[in-house]
């Protein structure tokens, strides 16, 4: 890379809004665990209870003596109202008048997959209903907490527009999103609630309702390291009450240790599978849209290798970062995953040989090229620790592996040998970079 490169490479990663790898690491928990928090922290939210099968979603229904009710499939995606079910049901969130409708919405989402804009290809399970009480709406409002960068901590976004996607208010009306930030330090203050309420426009009893609902909405942000509290919609009832009917929380998986009871409720089935393995492996794995797999130990290197793909016209088909002391048998674990992703069309590794020894990568690779006879092409790149003893192993085996010790060319040649397979493999011409021995 020369200087010119590397300069517009640091001007990108120094200027980009994109949000920091790490900040991807996030627990996502179901719609009712969320709003039983909200419960628990005195915030209204309509009745509720989970169902598993279509005869408790009649038991929970007649137990409250409701004569209608919504139910709600828990996937964790957005769009559910727009998705369908491989059951050929439509909607993810649906109005049952009566018992006999639930009943039979429910058999349609308990069990099968739910497709939405969210949840690509594969969709998600829904193995669980929240079943709610109807409630009377007369007006719908968006209202949500993030961590922002911009701001240096918590921003409280409002917008009137509530009960649809808060993209498309963006996109369409971006005049009508608020953004609200609070100091961390000093908490949330009377000014910030009176501003969120004139932004809505609640007066009297529903003014004080909803100041009462942000002051406690953001001490729960706040004690649950979360990351995202998101309200959609926050209502105005026509009984005048105000309450939340729907809520996302994401919370931060470096607070894990202080929240156990939490981080024991993710649902690993609506985790990509990849993601899992990683995570059984400890691993840092990130999948992402591109063709050139990427095996790097550190996250800086990480974003730089990816970064000089980049520059190179290739896309990274993963984030995976396996930190500076893996093992040869985590090392294998990484190729599996990478390889498991059918985009991709080249892997490139980038070691730096500090803690992580780059004799240990290198018996890694050729354990993962042994076990799982991968055939796409394999750029490696080792600088540091023990480095000849892993150039030593590598040229006594009798595997196919390319090695280039300069990171510029090796991301280059990955870019290259990536388009070559892509164009192979759309002319059905058979291309030899078999790894196996």
């Amino acid at each position: 890379m020369n200087r010119g490169q590397l300069a517009s490479c640091c001007k990108r990663l120094l200027t980009s809004r994109t949000p920091l790898v790490t900040q991807h690491r996030k627990l996502n928990l179901h719609e009712h665990y969320s709003l039983a928090l909200l419960d628990q922290e005195g915030v209204g939210v309509p009745r509720g209870a989970v169902a598993k099968t279509p005869s408790e979603v009649k038991s929970i229904i007649e137990g409250f003596g409701l004569s209608d009710a919504v139910l709600k499939a828990q996937v964790l995606a957005g769009g559910r109202g727009k998705g369908h079910f491989s059951s050929g049901l439509k909607g993810g969130v649906k109005i049952c008048y009566n018992i006999e409708e639930a009943v039979s919405s429910s058999e349609g989402m308990l069990g099968h997959t739910l497709f939405t804009k969210q949840t690509g290809e594969q969709g998600r399970p829904c193995n669980d209903v929240l079943v709610c009480e109807r409630v009377y709406c007369r007006k719908e409002f968006y209202f949500a907490i993030v961590m922002d960068r911009a701001v240096n901590g918590p921003c409280m976004i409002v917008s009137t527009q509530g009960g649809m996607n808060i993209e498309d208010v963006a996109r369409d009306t971006p005049d009508a999103i608020h953004k609200i930030p609070v100091d961390i330090e000093a908490g949330i203050s009377d000014k910030e609630m009176e501003a969120v309420a004139d932004v809505l426009d609640l007066q009297g009893d529903q003014r004080v309702q909803l100041k009462s609902h942000v002051e406690k909405l953001y001490n729960l942000f706040v004690k649950y390291d979360s990351t995202l509290l998101e309200i959609n919609p926050l209502a105005e009832l026509t009984d005048g009450r105000v309450l939340c009917l729907d809520c996302k929380i994401n919370f931060d998986d470096n607070a894990e240790y202080r929240h156990p009871d939490l981080f024991s409720k993710r649902d690993w089935s609506q985790e990509d599978k990849r993601d899992v393995d990683a995570n059984n492996a400890g691993l840092n794995y990130i999948g992402l849209d591109g063709s050139i797999g990427c095996l790097v130990n550190g996250a800086g290197l990480a974003m730089a290798t990816m970064d000089v793909i980049k520059l190179h016209g290739g896309d990274p088909a993963n984030f995976l970062d396996v930190g500076g002391g893996a093992t040869s048998e985590q090392v294998t674990e990484a190729f599996k995953i990478i390889s498991s992703d059918p985009k991709v069309k080249a892997i490139l590794v980038n070691i730096f040989g500090g803690i992580m020894r780059c004799d240990v990568i290198a018996q890694g690779i050729l354990d993962a090229a042994t076990n799982l006879k991968m055939d796409i092409p394999l750029i490696v790149r080792l600088q540091g620790t023990n480095v000849n003893e892993a150039k030593a192993l590598m040229a006594l085996s009798n595997i196919k592996i390319l090695p280039i010790d300069d990171l510029d060319d090796a991301a280059s040649m990955a870019v290259k040998l990536s388009d070559i397979v892509s164009r192979a493999q759309e002319l059905k011409v058979k291309v030899d970079f078999s790894l196996g021995i």
